[in-house]
Order: structure tokens, then sequence, then C-alpha cells
């Protein structure tokens, strides 16, 4: 009496493990070439009316800070130090959710921990 193998597997089973591995393998190369991608764009910010930008890249290294005049009051430091901390912070949130957002379309949502 012959055994039964469970369905996919058998002869056909390295063709699919094969087209499986090389499925994996372009994802892998797509995600690369996206995060290049997402790692060379710029997002911005302006707050407190337009008194605060700031510009961070896709890696989240802030590349410029301007605040203007009216922005600078020698009495309340405090309030500049707020507006800078909050256009840095929404332009990396920026950055962080174009980039959950992407790598979400080329996994097709998979979970990938560590990825992005």
């Amino acid at each position: 009496m012959k055994a039964r193998l469970p369905q996919g597997v058998g002869r056909g089973a390295p063709n699919n493990m094969q087209g499986m591995l090389q499925q994996a393998q372009k994802m892998q190369a797509d995600m690369a070439t996206l995060q290049e991608d997402l790692a060379q764009r710029e997002y911005s910010a302006t707050v407190g009316g337009g008194m605060v930008t700031a510009v961070v890249d896709g890696k989240h290294s802030v590349k410029s800070l301007e605040i203007s005049k009216e922005a600078v009051d020698p009495d309340d430091v405090e309030m500049l130090s707020d507006l800078v901390i909050a256009a840095v912070n929404e332009a990396i949130r920026q950055a962080s959710t174009e980039s959950e957002e992407e790598m979400g379309k080329l996994t097709g949502g998979l979970n990938l921990p560590g990825l992005f």
C-alpha cells in the first residue's frame, strides 16, 4: 500500500518552494529599493501659525529648522522649545506614517517586524 503525501508535497513541492523563494527575494529587493527611496524623501511640518518649520528626511534626521523672529521671545524660551519639539515630532510622524503605508502596500499588509 502506497503512503499518501499531504497535498503540495511530492513532485510539485520543489517548484512551489522555488517560486516562493523567488517571490521572497523579489519582495526583499523591492523593499530595499523602497527603503532607499523613503530615506531620500523630505517631510515638513509647520507649527505656531508658521513660527517654526522643521524638515526631516526619511531616516528621521532633521534637515532644516526655520524659526521666525516673532517666535523668539527671551522671556518665553519655553514656548519656543515647545514649538520646535512639536514641529520636529510632526515631521517625524509624517515620515513614519508614509513609510508604514508604502511598506504595507509592498508587503500586502504583512506585519514584518524590524523592516520599517
